[in-house]
Order: C-alpha cells, then structure tokens, then sequence
C-alpha cells in the first residue's frame, strides 16, 4: 500500500502526456475538417433564400430555407449528441457532415428538376452539415484543461473562416460552373457545398483517432481509480464531477439561443434587402463573405477574453454588440455596401462572442461523463431558436420592414444582459451563509 501515491502518481504522468499528445493531433483534425465544412456552411446562406424566391416565386417565404435547414440541424445536433455519447466524436461528426453533403447535392437535384418539394427536403437534410460544423467545436474541448476551453473553442471555429469566407467569394463562379453544366447559377455553390462537407466527414473518420471523447472518459475513469488507491493510502485526490447540469447550463443555453435568433434573422433577409436595393450576386457574396468572417475569425481572441476577462462581461459585450449591428442596418441606407458591410461584421462578431462564451458556460457546468448529450440538447435549442427566427424574418421584413426587423433582432439580443444579472442574482444568493 504505501507505493499506491508513487503508482498514482505515475499514472497521472503518463494520462497527461497521453491528453497533451491527442489534444494537439485532435485539434489540428478538427482544424482541417473545420475549413472543408465551412465551405459547405456558406453556401446556404449566401444564395439559400434567393434560390427558394426564384423557385417559390414569393419574398414572404425567402426566409423558409434558412428554416429549414435550421430545422434539420436541430434533429441533426441531437443525433449527433446521442451518437457520440455512444461511439465518440468521430463517428458523430463524420455521420453528421455525410449527411449534409447529400442534403447539398440534392439541393442541386431539386434546382434542376425545378421541384419544391424536393428543395424542402434537401434544404432540411442539408441542415446535418450546419450542426455538425458547430458539434466540432466541443471535439477541442474534451481533453482541454479548464482554464483553456475557451481558446480550444475558438481554435475550432476560427478555423472555419478559410472556407466560410472563401465560399460566398465563389458564387460567380461556382455559378458559371453550374450554368455550363446545364444547372441553375443559385444552385452552383450548393456543389461546392456537397463536395466540402463530404470531403470533412472523410477527413474526421480517418484521422480523428484516438477519438478525444472515449480517450477522455477512460482517461477520467484511469484518473479515478488512481484516486482510489490514494485515498486508501490517505493522498487526497480529485473528486468526480456527476450529476444534473448546474445553472451554468441554462445560462449558457440562454446566451446561444438569443444570439442565435438575432443572428440568423437579420443574415437571412440581408441578401433579399440588398437585391431589391439593386446589388448583384458578388455584392451579396461579398457582404456575406464578411459577415461569416466576422462570425469565425476574431475567435482566436474572443476564445482568450472569454479565458481570461470571463464568460459573463463576453457574453454581455455579444448582447451590446448584436443591438449596434441591428442599429446599423436600420439605419444604413439600401444603396450603401460598406454600411451593410459594417452592420453584418458587427453582427457576426456578437454571434461569435455569444457563442464561446455561453459554449463554455456549457462545458464548465456539465459533467464529463453526460456532455456530449447534453451538448447535442442544447444545440437542438439553438438551431431551432435559428430555426424560428429564419422562418420569422421573412414574414416580419414582407409585413414591416428590413430596418425594423433588424431592430427587432438587436432588442431581443440585448435581452441577455438581464438574464446574466438574474443568474449572477442567483448564484450569490446560493453562495451565501445561511
């Protein structure tokens, strides 16, 4: 008995170089599959809702592909969840981004045969992709150290700008490409999306091994059995963490959905307003190149503020930062480009500050032994928050207008600040003496 905190002690040395080792490997995967897959992502919503208002004949439902496919990345973000919490990280993104590439192709399939029926289904299976791209981001996470999940989510999102920002630049040509193969111009990006998000599910599938989730559960399970023979040898050890997700969770939760609402309702009718202003397709493929520059690319520094400043003061600095972006495009008059510019980089950069932030409030306050399922309920919640908010937006700008809705989406944004107050309230309160 008295080697047992040598013993102990060697195991610890031994997992720890084991999680430094797989979390560099796993990063730099996941770094790889990120850029394919956001390729795929801006696809949808460069050209989604001018592709649905061609076919559909009908401004009103221009928001409807946002919907669903938001809708599909609901179902997509819970299956994904329950996947991984059975066969790891690798087997659930690389379903997920599979699937998405077949929703993408079909898109295609549906411009083709001029089939609206088809483009709902397809758009709705093409939603698998859009979760997935976000799932990712809690692969950096699984063997990061607390004081660290911040910049391991931000290293997975800030990745997807390469591909995000590269996708919308190509929709002249990916829409000569479609025309010269006898397809329709709005549907070419969707091949370039098919194409990249099959492309990452190979990449997660092949290399994404060890898979980081599974290594992390017997990892911990090694770490305590470690701790058992310590204690019984009196060395005090680490105490596992099981149980319900504490309040960090809904907050967290809270902080995704609201940003998420107010995000995808102003980006889906952006390229609407701008086409009735009389702008083309690189204009629009340009302001959202920006804007999905702006989601992904400050992450890196978002991901060390939310380290080191708090999850709370960023996810309050997304709520101020979404209400600027929808006052801006309010105000910005129709013809104006670098306005617009400016209002949908303000907009992606609350997403992504709302985003890390209220990701790590999730992965602080969750078990390590229930979080992929928790982590695909929540997304279930956001999507679907993006999903009402996509189907919303059209009818709102159809029966008011662009600036009110954008005003309307940077109003419910700041409605954050009262929900961080209520649970900074309440956790004081329980930390007080009774």
């Amino acid at each position: 008995m008295k080697h047992a905190p040598q013993a102990a002690a060697g195991l610890k040395a031994l997992d720890e170089a084991t999680r430094v080792r797989v979390q560099r490997r796993t990063l730099t995967v996941v770094v790889l599959s990120q850029i394919l897959g956001g390729a795929g992502l801006a696809a949808g919503v460069t050209v989604g809702a001018l592709l649905a208002q061609d076919m559909l004949g009908s401004d009103g439902l221009a928001g409807l592909p946002a919907g669903l496919f938001t809708l599909g990345s609901a179902l997509t973000a819970y299956l994904v969840g329950q996947l991984t919490q059975r066969s790891g990280r690798r087997v659930g993104l690389g379903a997920g981004f599979a699937a998405g590439g077949v929703g993408a192709f079909g898109v295609v399939g549906a411009a083709v045969v001029g089939s609206p029926v088809l483009l709902f289904i397809a758009l709705f299976v093409y939603g698998a992709g859009t979760a997935t791209n976000l799932q990712a981001r809690y692969a950096g996470t699984d063997l990061a150290l607390p004081a660290r999940r911040g910049q391991s989510i931000s290293i997975a999102m800030v990745s997807t700008t390469v591909g995000a920002v590269a996708g919308p630049n190509l929709v002249t040509p990916m829409g000569s490409l479609a025309t010269g193969l006898g397809i329709p111009a709005l549907a070419g990006p969707f091949l370039l999306a098919g194409a990249a998000y099959l492309a990452a599910g190979v990449v997660l599938l092949i290399f994404l091994r060890p898979d980081p989730f599974l290594l992390a559960r017997r990892l911990r399970g090694g770490a305590l059995a470690a701790n058992d023979d310590a204690a019984a040898a009196g060395v005090p050890g680490p105490v596992p963490v099981s149980g319900r997700p504490a309040t960090g969770v809904y907050v967290g939760a809270a902080v995704m959905v609201l940003t998420q609402i107010a995000m995808v309702a102003i980006m889906t009718m952006t390229p609407v307003h701008m086409r009735v202003h009389h702008h083309g397709l690189a204009d629009v493929g340009l302001v959202i190149g920006v804007h999905i520059g702006a989601m992904y690319l400050p992450s890196l520094v978002t991901g060390i503020l939310v380290d080191r400043v708090g999850r709370t003061p960023m996810a309050v600095a997304a709520g101020v930062t979404l209400l600027l972006a929808g006052v801006t495009a309010a105000l910005a008059p129709g013809d104006s480009l670098g306005l617009l510019m400016l209002a949908l980089a303000l907009l992606g950069l609350g997403w992504n500050f709302g985003l890390i932030a209220g990701t790590a409030l999730v992965v602080d306050n969750t078990a390590a032994d229930i979080r992929p399922r928790v982590q695909g309920k929540i997304d279930v919640l956001v999507a679907l928050a993006g999903a009402g908010g996509g189907m919303l937006s059209g009818v709102v700008m159809a029966g008011t207008s662009y600036a009110t809705l954008s005003l309307s989406g940077g109003i419910l944004a700041l409605m954050l600040v009262p929900v961080l107050l209520w649970a900074r309230r309440r956790t004081v309160m329980a930390a007080a003496p009774r």
